[in-house]
């Protein structure tokens, strides 16, 4: 019988639905959630809120109108879903996120109140009439109407320069609001007076981004609790403190203090008494990682997971009996769920990854959002006692036309002799048994390609990633490895923390490890062998430029990949390069230079496809453009993407569909065995 299935392309990765976050109602029988669809033919994406019944059956569209509605949340009486939208209603078009309601039983969306400068995220209150929100504003003014007559001046000012004397004035791919900081304000629904909680206080949100996990409100909406940098100066590795605020008196207090940790994302318990948070003891070493922990309130705070050597990554949520925690964390390679028993401090498993991507808890429910390497995220909800069931099929239609290769995971050994895991994404149809490919173009074996992550403290994870899809790439014939290096997350502490001071050492070692397992395999070919990354795996294939012996590698891919870490000065976290580095460029020039692919410049020779974004701020663009300038002058073949519009990560569906097209050709024209011939191909582009 004829597999009618075809092979997963570019254009097929931008058709999937793409779920986002996620609301439960109070009593955990419907679940909201924002869902994203692409056109490639309008370059562009819609977001629109979902309902989900949490028994089964068939998603309903909630909405459709809102360019990206997001953020969706219950209210506490569960009549009404509240969310971030930009759309046009009576006449009047939002030029920047507003507040909206919408029933969950359908009807019109309704705009709740309107704030000049814009809502970035927002919480009920218990008694569903009021909601709190951040918002950037500028600090010296009070009242609404200050606000909004300084944002209409500022929208209509003639000059375009950016004027700081901050010491964090840029995040990602934008430059922090000028002048402004993030403050809580206080909106009631049914007067739609908005109240700045902050004005005239020091106090404000992370500049970094506020979420609605950034602060919470107790039980009996008397107090608001939130993260808060105290330095005079504010940096973006600052330690936080927590500090409650008494509405009524309008009174603040800290409730931690301790200048060795750092607080984040508390969470009040269903009674009030206690607030769960996350703290991570950055005093000691900054790459410690995020434990939970436990405030009583009016008392002492304590670790809850101080012996479990796991990072929390997420928000946490309470058990309704305040008996457990609930909250992600990494555990080779996936992303769990887990409930964390507070009396007997065990964790299990509560949602297994894949990678779980978000979720929610309310009555006897558990909602959660995960996807894995051989499907795009899924909705599933748990009810005590009872296996998890799939409440959508968003992706099925589309996941069951296309062919994907099988998985598997393996350890190798790498530096320090420690095994190392390593993820294989094998090409569609593939037999380990026999010698030769009908992807390959006829030549014996397979080609073999490594995508390299970034991070470094971040992990190759068992998900569909829509940016760099392993599926995509083995559709193309190549084996897929995607190697955990030391430095990766998920794998302990001790593992993380080994490359600091001294990057790019240990990473080699079991990058090679890989390659050296790879080919030791009877259906690898040596003579095809690639090496992709981006990020910190940008910085690895420059890295390995510099290192590897000339002819290991046909050609590798640098995308938004590190080059100089003296130039990288520019970046957004310049703040965290010592402690990352070992010292500061100007102390140790030596130690930061014997860590930078730019001081091997001299042993490269491995023809290399530099791809970069003007509007990355993590890693500016002038690195990948003194990369490519380097091997451009140094005579090695080269070729450069670089996108005026995009930021660290390839957003918009065109230049996607550009910058796999891109990567698969300079593969091919690298590639022996592709039957076309690479130095045809090379000669002809050349002249493009």
């Amino acid at each position: 019988m004829t597999d009618k299935k075809k092979l997963l392309t570019v254009d097929d990765l931008w058709q999937f639905e793409r779920v986002g976050s996620l609301s439960l109602a109070p009593d955990g029988a419907q679940a909201v959630c924002s869902v994203s669809s692409f056109s490639m033919d309008e370059n562009k994406g819609h977001a629109s809120l979902w309902l989900l019944s949490t028994f089964g059956g068939e998603p309903r569209r909630l909405t459709s109108c809102g360019e990206k509605d997001g953020q969706p949340a219950w209210s506490p009486s569960g009549e009404q879903i509240a969310f971030v939208a930009k759309r046009e209603q009576q006449g009047k078009k939002d030029d920047s996120p507003q507040l909206y309601v919408i029933a969950p039983d359908g009807g019109e969306a309704r705009r709740i109140g309107s704030f000049a400068p814009g809502i970035e995220a927002f919480k009920w209150f218990p008694d569903g009439k009021r909601i709190a929100f951040a918002a950037w504003v500028w600090p010296e003014l009070k009242g609404t109407k200050a606000q909004a007559k300084k944002h209409k001046e500022f929208k209509e000012r003639k000059a375009s320069g950016y004027v700081t004397s901050e010491s964090q004035y840029r995040f990602w791919d934008a430059n922090l609001p000028m002048g402004r900081v993030l403050h809580l304000h206080l909106l009631d629904l049914a007067s739609g007076r908005v109240t700045d909680l902050f004005e005239g206080t020091p106090h404000e949100l992370a500049r970094a981004g506020a979420s609605e996990d950034s602060f919470d409100i107790s039980p009996d909406g008397r107090h608001l609790v939130f993260a808060f940098d105290p330095q005079p100066e504010k940096r973006i590795e600052n330690r936080k403190v927590l500090v409650e605020l008494q509405l009524r008196s309008g009174k603040f207090a800290a409730l931690t203090n301790d200048p060795e940790w750092d607080f984040d994302m508390p969470r009040y318990s269903p009674d009030g008494g206690h607030i769960a948070m996350t703290a991570a003891h950055t005093g000691k070493k900054h790459t410690m990682p995020n434990h939970a922990a436990l405030l009583k309130r009016g008392g002492a705070w304590q670790v809850l997971t101080d012996t479990w050597d796991h990072s929390v990554d997420s928000a946490l949520r309470w058990a309704g009996d305040a008996s457990a925690l609930y909250f992600t964390a990494q555990d080779r390679g996936r992303a769990n769920l887990y409930r964390y028993a507070i009396a007997s401090r065990t964790a299990s498993v509560a949602a297994q990854g894949g990678w779980v991507q978000t979720f929610d808890v309310a009555s006897d429910v558990i909602a959660s959002v995960a996807d894995a390497l051989m499907h795009p995220a899924r909705v599933h909800a748990v009810r005590d006692g009872h296996a998890p069931l799939r409440i959508e099929a968003f992706n099925d239609a589309l996941l069951a036309s296309l062919r994907l290769g099988e998985v598997e995971e393996v350890m190798v050994e790498g530096a320090l002799g420690e095994p190392v895991q390593m993820w294989l994404t094998y090409p569609p149809g593939f037999d380990r048994k026999k010698s030769s490919s009908k992807t390959g173009g006829g030549k014996t074996n397979y080609p073999v390609l490594h995508s390299i992550h970034g991070g470094p403290h971040a992990a190759a994870g068992d998900t569909f990633h829509y940016r760099w899809n392993t599926h995509a790439f083995a559709a193309q014939g190549y084996v897929v490895a995607c190697v955990n290096y030391h430095g990766s997350s998920g794998f302990g502490h001790a593992f993380l923390d080994s490359i600091t001071h001294h990057w790019g050492e240990l990473e080699l070692q079991d990058v090679e490890a890989g390659t050296d397992w790879l080919l030791a395999q009877p259906w690898a070919n040596a003579k095809r062998v690639f090496a992709a990354g981006g990020s910190y795996g940008g910085f690895m294939v420059a890295w390995m430029n510099g290192h590897v012996k000339p002819g290991r590698y046909n050609a590798y891919i640098c995308h938004a990949g590190c080059f100089d870490w003296t130039a990288m000065f520019s970046d957004d976290a310049y703040t965290w390069h010592a402690k990352e580095l070992g010292a500061w460029y100007w102390e140790d020039p030596a130690k930061i230079q014997s860590q930078s692919p730019s001081h091997y410049v001299a042993a490269m020779s491995t023809p290399t496809l530099v791809i970069h974004g003007a509007l990355d701020y993590r890693v500016p663009d002038q690195q990948g453009l003194a990369y490519y300038n380097t091997l451009k002058a140094k005579g090695i073949d080269a070729r450069l993407l670089w996108f005026p519009d995009e930021n660290h990560w390839v957003l918009r569906p065109r230049n996607s569909q550009l910058w796999y097209g891109e990567f698969f050709d300079w593969l091919k024209w690298h590639d022996p065995g592709v039957k076309t011939g690479p130095v045809a191909n090379r000669k002809a582009r050349r002249k493009l």
